[in-house]
């Protein structure tokens, strides 16, 4: 295919954009940017590289069947995926159109799942107990447990964050809270403020 101003402006900016979640999401992701009018030397920047390949190495399958069919489905996301040396991928392909519908791009995103895996395990052991054990022991004020749930509730119901309430929704959850009696517990202020990080002067007003 023959490169119009379109497309090189096009490619230009995309580049721009490889860069920029290259830099967000290294070193974890690698990002890919395929000029797919040029299939042969397909690969136009590799960010964070984790498949070993190089600036002007060939489109892959998945880039070869997205340029010789505009009707490719553009964006195809969160699919399994293997790198050369045998680790596994989760990749993401967003197919980059002109303006008369034609692909001429592609942003590939690969992330290696086996770091995150062996973090997976290495948290879930070192944050196993050991349930048999003959002690048990809390560290928390009682029923301070309640109210995080509670808490946790009240913002999931929101669509928000804890930490990201509003002093308007602070104040209705102050008054959620003393209508169930979770506002009685022993130190309940010191506890809703420090989940919600705010001061125990801010609970107190809420709480008014």
């Amino acid at each position: 295919m023959k490169k119009t101003a379109e497309h090189q402006n096009l490619l230009a900016q995309m580049q721009q954009v490889a860069e920029g979640l290259g830099k967000t999401l290294a070193p974890f992701c690698e990002v890919v940017l395929h000029d797919l009018t040029e299939p042969e030397h397909a690969i136009l920047a590799i960010h964070n590289n984790l498949s070993g390949r190089d600036v002007g190495a060939p489109a892959t399958e998945l880039g070869l069947a997205r340029a010789a069919d505009p009707a490719f489905e553009q964006v195809i996301a969160n699919y399994p995926n293997t790198f050369p040396d045998g680790r596994l991928a989760k990749s993401t392909s967003i197919g980059i159109k002109d303006s008369q519908g034609h692909y001429i791009a592609a942003l590939c995103l690969n992330v290696d799942l086996t770091v995150f895996r062996s973090l997976n395990t290495m948290l879930t052991q070192f944050g196993s107990v050991d349930t048999a054990a003959a002690v048990t022991e809390t560290m928390a004020p009682s029923g301070a447990d309640a109210i995080r749930q509670r808490i946790d509730q009240f913002a999931a119901r929101l669509g928000t964050t804890p930490r990201a309430l509003k002093s308007d929704e602070r104040k209705a959850l102050m008054r959620e809270l003393k209508e169930s009696g979770l506002s009685e517990v022993r130190r309940a202020m010191d506890i809703v403020a420090a989940y919600l990080n705010v001061s125990r002067a801010t609970v107190y007003n809420d709480a008014r």
